[in-house]
């Protein structure tokens, strides 16, 4: 019923405000830019249409009411991030496709022993590694059937006495990976949709690039600290079990790696792309610095990566390549045109002035202090996102919070770093991402457990990620 009352009042709204909108002192086209906006903001609030079917919209209103020609409106859509985001996606494919994600999960599972505290650590670290490179969903996606073994296995060796104990570790377990995927997705620039949206922006309102390698001194520490907190909070205090070693988990992990057999050719080309394309985004400077100019940035690593993928041989003479474009189906093709939506609505935004009017109205006199101003925006942010989907969010309040630090004048990362981490970290519903969507499909977890252990992180989050922009953000970029 939503969906349908979503799909109608967007339209109707959008009439009202155009019949009835009127600004003085902003360019002419803005009330147009509100009205499809307003009509925007109710269809991803409702899911009235798929999230990528409202993205398209300004590229067909805009031309119409001469916001945009049809060249500049489409421009947005073809921005060097999408295709930043498209070669990622690519070689992650190929992680998936040859099952070297599956690997690389199963022997963090090894490394980190048979301990009870030891397996769940074990699944934090493999989704949160994982999650940095692929997608969220495909990273809970696979771990969880693996979780969902070494439970059945325990149920079959558990004693009595321990009922209570196994729960509690089944809780912490399936909570653990969904978080772990949410928290290791905001480590890299192409980890999480939101991160993407945030790069975008940043390089449509203050042409800065924020590139892959100086992001991860933010990434990297933000992501084992939360990581850090969640796994002291699920094994220490809101699911502590008591149990020690649990006899037969490192078997059943020894058996899915023998499985799998020996690694193919398939899986070292993808392994040795991989480490290559993430080597040339950390040392990119570096590397330009020796073929003396600006020969490489983010998006042609990332494309180059994903297109070798196309040419690497498995089997010549069969032309079979570590990827084929069939295997490309499986691309969120709708992410891409979300992004590029994103980013031709906040043009329109920025063009006629809507933002930095926004931006005077909510920054008032000025007076608010830096850091009240952060948590504001910032625990905003992280509880409204769990009532709706993240990348929609960021692409709504980003453009705001971008029209405050211009107002205020003062560095855009300071307010824009902390909203883009926290859009990743909805820890509370099930329907706030796709992996706490994922693990409550299990069976094994309440709501109220979700809620209650998402409430306390969610708050530690905020405090957290205040501190983060107060310091860390403050060395890498102001």
């Amino acid at each position: 019923m939503a969906k349908v009352i979503g799909l109608i009042s967007g339209p109707l709204l959008f009439i009202i405000l155009l019949l009835t909108l009127s600004f003085d002192t902003l360019e002419p086209g803005a009330p147009q830019v509100v009205a499809l906006a307003a009509w925007m903001v109710i269809w991803w609030i409702t899911d009235a249409v798929p999230l990528p079917v409202t993205a398209l919209l300004p590229l067909v209103l805009y031309p119409v009411f001469g916001i945009f020609t049809m060249a500049e409106a489409a421009a947005p859509y073809a921005s060097p991030i999408v295709f930043l985001f498209m070669g990622g996606f690519l070689i992650a494919l190929a992680m998936e496709k040859q099952n070297l994600h599956r690997r690389i999960a199963l022997n963090i599972l090894k490394i980190t022993g048979t301990n009870a505290n030891g397996i769940i650590l074990g699944f934090m670290l493999s989704t949160a590694f994982l999650s940095m490179w692929i997608s969220n969903t495909a990273t809970a996606v696979m771990m969880l059937p693996i979780a969902l073994s070494i439970v059945d296995l325990l149920e079959e060796e558990k004693q009595e006495g321990q009922e209570k104990g196994y729960r509690r570790f089944k809780l912490g377990l399936m909570l653990s990976i969904a978080y772990a995927a949410n928290i290791g997705g905001v480590t890299t620039i192409i980890g999480t949709p939101p991160n993407v949206v945030f790069v975008g922006f940043m390089k449509e309102f203050y042409q800065q690039e924020v590139e892959f390698g100086r992001w991860l001194l933010i990434g990297i520490p933000v992501c084992f600290i939360l990581l850090l907190i969640t796994y002291l909070m699920i094994t220490r205090v809101l699911f502590a079990h008591g149990l020690g070693k649990l006899e037969g988990s490192g078997g059943l992990v020894q058996r899915k790696l023998n499985e799998l057999g020996k690694m193919n050719l398939a899986e070292r080309l993808v392994a040795i792309v991989f480490f290559i394309t993430a080597c040339c985004w950390v040392f990119k400077t570096q590397i330009n610095g020796l073929l003396r100019g600006d020969y490489l940035n983010d998006t042609i690593i990332a494309m180059g990566g994903g297109l070798l993928m196309f040419v690497l041989p498995v089997k010549i003479r069969r032309h079979e390549y570590v990827l084929s474009w069939s295997h490309t189906e499986k691309l969120p093709w709708g992410i891409l045109l979300l992004f590029g939506g994103g980013i031709c609505l906040a043009k329109g935004l920025e063009s006629t002035g809507i933002v930095e009017f926004v931006g005077n109205a909510i920054a008032g006199d000025g007076t608010m202090p830096l850091w009240l101003l952060i948590f504001l925006l910032t625990a905003f942010t992280l509880y409204v996102t769990e009532l709706m989907s993240n990348v929609a969010l960021v692409v709504i309040f980003m453009p705001i919070v971008l029209g405050i630090a211009k107002t205020l004048e003062i560095n855009p990362m300071y307010l824009a770093v902390p909203v883009a981490l926290a859009s990743s970290c909805a820890f509370m519903m099930p329907i706030s991402t796709p992996p706490n969507a994922i693990v409550f499909s299990s069976g094994y977890i309440k709501m109220s457990d979700m809620v209650k252990a998402g409430f306390f992180l969610n708050l530690i989050t905020v405090v957290f990620l205040v501190i983060v922009a107060l310091t860390l953000v403050r060395w890498v970029y102001v």
